[in-house]
């Protein structure tokens, strides 16, 4: 029975300097591998047609299938850089990040937000169900689609009562799915002419957890980074209100705390954010903070990558499958329809 990945708060609570060395020093090398790689493209083509953020990911997904024997030997470190790592970088992000954009742009796009949230957890539930899914399983896949992830996933499977396999294989495909979307997502700016703001809405509502976010946003533009950041960072925190409402419907969450679900990192960017939002943090500090952020994130998507096992993904069944497509398609057509309603320029 397959293991489920640790969730970023759990991998950074708990780990060891010395149980996690090799997988960080290994999620480094790729990490700079990536840099090289970007810097090759930028010198061959004139442009980094990918970036290092993207390359990471896929670099360590290739250095975990081909050259990683025992990858239990590294599975600490890699998910101390792709949770702690790149929780303290969104973290720096939030210095960079003025919220009076998200101000201007009104509660619209926060009533959008929950909106989407809510259908996609309904509707992805009943795909799940309609594919064959145990309930649980069904309500898992559907609250790691609608959320960010792995994290809510791991929040939600003690709510919902779901089996290691169920979380395994939720995880797993999610994993490669959003690196799939990582990599498509921007060819949609030239197909339906959307600009970086609307882009990074859409990336924001449609993407699974924050770093595939970041990793499929920022290579566009800055401009694109941040919408596309405080939009998945909203729905990010509707994990702790989703989460007490299971532990309510559910009775396998009768001594949860709901508020343990909020990260702490989205108290940490808000804060960073709302010095950077009141001028405390000033422009030129926050341009650096950001590019220091954009290292850690490089580093934290060598260990995302790392973290995907081919072998797991392999196994996990067609339903499973068919269920978080199709509502990947749901949120990807209900934000390109938001933006257009809403007239976001």
């Amino acid at each position: 029975m397959a293991e489920p990945l640790p969730s970023p708060a759990r991998a950074g609570a708990t780990w060891s300097p010395r149980a996690a060395a090799p997988g960080l020093a290994l999620a480094f090398g790729v990490a700079v591998l990536a840099w090289l790689g970007e810097r090759a493209l930028v010198a061959v083509a004139g442009r980094a047609i990918l970036e290092a953020i993207v390359l990471a990911i896929v670099l360590g997904t290739i250095v975990r299938a081909l050259f990683v024997r025992e990858p239990a030997t590294y599975e600490r470190g890699a998910a101390v850089a792709s949770g702690l790592l790149l929780e303290c970088s969104i973290v720096l992000l939030g210095a960079g990040s003025d919220l009076r954009a998200l101000v201007a742009a009104g509660p619209a796009i926060l009533a959008g937000v929950v909106l989407i949230v809510a259908v996609t957890l309904v509707v992805g539930t009943a795909i799940g169900r309609w594919f064959g899914l145990p309930r649980t399983h069904a309500l898992l896949v559907a609250v790691g689609n609608a959320i960010c992830g792995n994290s809510a996933i791991s929040a939600a499977a003690p709510v919902v009562g779901a089996r290691r396999d169920e979380v395994a294989s939720a995880i797993a495909f999610t994993a490669v799915l959003g690196v799939c979307v990582i990599l498509g997502l921007p060819s949609l700016i030239p197909l339906l002419h959307l600009s970086d703001h609307q882009y990074g809405i859409v990336a924001g509502l449609t993407v699974y957890a924050v770093p595939q976010v970041i990793a499929a946003a920022y290579p566009v533009s800055v401009a694109a980074g941040q919408a596309a950041t405080l939009v998945k960072l909203m729905r990010v925190l509707l994990l702790g209100p989703v989460v007490l409402v299971l532990s309510v419907t559910e009775h396998h969450a009768a001594h949860l705390r709901w508020w343990r679900a909020v990260p702490w990192y989205i108290v940490g960017f808000s804060v960073t954010s709302a010095l950077r939002t009141m001028d405390v943090i000033p422009a030129s500090t926050g341009d650096v903070v950001r590019e220091a952020a954009r290292l850690l994130t490089v580093v934290a998507m060598a260990g995302l990558g790392l973290a995907v096992d081919l072998e797991a993904v392999r196994r996990v069944g067609p339903r499973v499958g068919a269920t978080v497509t199709i509502s990947l398609v749901l949120m990807l057509g209900l934000s390109l329809a938001l933006v257009r309603l809403l007239g976001v320029a």
